[in-house]
């Protein structure tokens, strides 16, 4: 089976999406990748991009790619309480069609009260997705209990299960993708190599050699995201290799 792949803006790297004035010039070259979608980033629209997400959202039907949208956002905020800004992400999602809000898990706690939650994807269009990031946050042990006390309650809430960020914290992706995998709705494809003394991410073919594996371990069925970096003369040779070697 192919599976969907979608290609995260940020990808193609800040300096890019500046010099092309903005993420829209990306859509031609995704759609001619072979692509099923875009994930749009909230942190590389402008103000003035932001009021135009209705034109946005045309001009992505218009290249017939599907749409995920990504906010620089944690659910849960330091006190344990749910986002204040969640009314206003999921607005702007629906403005531009997307099938997705994806956020970091911010700080979950075992007393957090998930009630509020079912308010929101309720009468939405938009599916809120939660991504294990860069952080403590993005550890194994509050994922795990979040997602546990969501699936208890019924709420539509999946993982977008980062392959890459687990290096960054530390621990085995391998090990997580066997803990969570259940919960998977969208997979960020990724590895990592170690640079000045951190981590910088790379294609899945240039870094670890089990990442086929982690695939494996993962849902067969849900959408794959490029967020690797996307650097070359030609970005349309360079999407499409990678959508082929992914689907």
């Amino acid at each position: 089976m192919k599976h969907d792949i979608f290609v995260v803006t940020a990808a193609y790297g800040n300096a890019t999406v500046s010099a092309l004035g903005g993420q829209r010039p990306l859509l031609p070259i995704i759609a001619q990748s072979g692509a099923a979608g875009v994930e749009i980033r909230r942190e590389l629209l402008t103000q003035t991009d932001l009021k135009r997400l209705p034109e946005l959202r045309q001009a992505i039907a218009g290249y017939g790619l599907r749409c995920f949208y990504s906010a620089p956002e944690a659910l849960f905020t330091p006190d344990g309480s749910l986002n204040t800004q969640l009314p206003r992400l999921f607005a702007e999602a629906n403005q531009l069609g997307a099938e997705r809000l994806k956020l970091s898990l911010g700080h979950f706690y075992a007393a957090a009260d998930l009630t509020p939650l079912a308010t929101f994807p309720a009468g939405q269009q938009v599916a809120l997705t939660v991504e294990n990031d860069q952080t403590e946050c993005g550890t194994l042990a509050p994922l795990t209990a979040f997602f546990q006390r969501s699936a208890g309650t019924g709420l539509p809430i999946n993982m977008t299960f980062d392959m890459g960020n687990w290096h960054w914290v530390g621990q085995g992706a391998l090990e997580a993708a066997r803990n969570l995998a259940a919960h998977v709705g969208y997979i960020h494809v990724k590895t990592a190599v170690e640079a000045n003394g951190g981590w910088r991410a790379v294609p899945p073919d240039a870094g670890a050699q089990n990442w086929r594996q982690l695939l494996a371990a993962l849902p067969d069925s849900v959408p794959r995201g490029i967020e690797f970096p996307l650097q070359g003369e030609d970005l349309v040779a360079v999407t499409r290799r990678f959508v082929s070697l992914l689907q």
